[in-house]
């Protein structure tokens, strides 16, 4: 077994199963969905819960892995099938210390055509008008259960993030990235926010042109978001702080 990155704040993971508990809460995840976070010391090793459904996951559920998704501890309980996902995008990206991965409903139609990308809606999402890459499993893989499910496929959708914060997967949900834990949660319950407000959007206009955000607005709004999203986290993590007592 890898040996482990060393020891960690009882306040860090109760974080980190607070992230799941707050994507659950804010409809981004469901039964299904993770969130991770690279280990502060060791950057070759990440933590995420064992396999469970996030509204459930405890401090107690969280397990540390190496870059290649194998746990450290040798009686650690059984991980989630995509836990590659991870691995490979934080060996791809030393910038990327949180991912989190979801099936987000409203998010999804967005991957399945290339008639709409998914673009920032406004100034809470301005991290989206550098784009979400579509990372199609089938490509490179031909049909499969869509699940990102080893290394090779782990890095194939490494490869299709690239240099961004979100991708898509087609037919499957995303990836929403950041520099911290916070920051990712931030922008995966964004995403899904944009998603709908774009689909009323779209609605409304009736095929006529949409004024999102350029590239160059999302770059200014997108600085102030790094900090003020804390805002939205402290809010979120006070609520599950009441609920759970950690």
């Amino acid at each position: 077994m890898p040996a482990s990155g060393g020891p960690l704040s009882p306040d860090l993971i109760a974080d980190l199963a607070a992230a799941a508990r707050i994507l659950a809460a804010r409809e981004v995840v469901d039964g299904f969905g993770h969130v991770s976070m690279r280990h502060p010391v060791a950057s070759d090793r990440y933590l995420m819960s064992r396999a469970l459904a996030p509204a459930l996951v405890t401090p107690e559920d969280i397990v540390e892995y190496d870059l290649n998704s194998d746990a450290c501890d040798p009686d650690a309980p059984k991980g989630f099938l995509e836990r590659f996902i991870h691995g490979e995008i934080y060996r791809a990206r030393p910038d990327i210390c949180s991912v989190v991965h979801s099936h987000s409903p409203s998010v999804i139609p967005f991957g399945l055509t290339d008639r709409a990308p998914l673009t920032a809606m406004f100034h809470n999402a301005a991290f989206l008008a550098r784009g979400a890459p579509v990372f199609d499993i089938a490509d490179k893989f031909g049909a499969t259960d869509m699940l990102v499910c080893d290394c090779t496929k782990g890095v194939a959708l490494a490869e299709a993030l690239g240099e961004h914060d979100i991708a898509l997967m087609r037919a499957h949900g995303s990836v929403a990235c950041g520099p911290n834990l916070q920051v990712a949660v931030f922008r995966a319950v964004y995403t899904e926010v944009n998603a709908r407000v774009q689909h009323f959007t779209h609605a409304l206009a009736q095929g006529g042109p949409i004024a999102s955000l350029t590239k160059e607005e999302g770059a200014l709004a997108d600085v102030p978001n790094m900090t003020a999203g804390m805002r939205a986290w402290d809010l979120w993590r006070r609520e599950i702080r009441v609920e759970t007592g950690w």
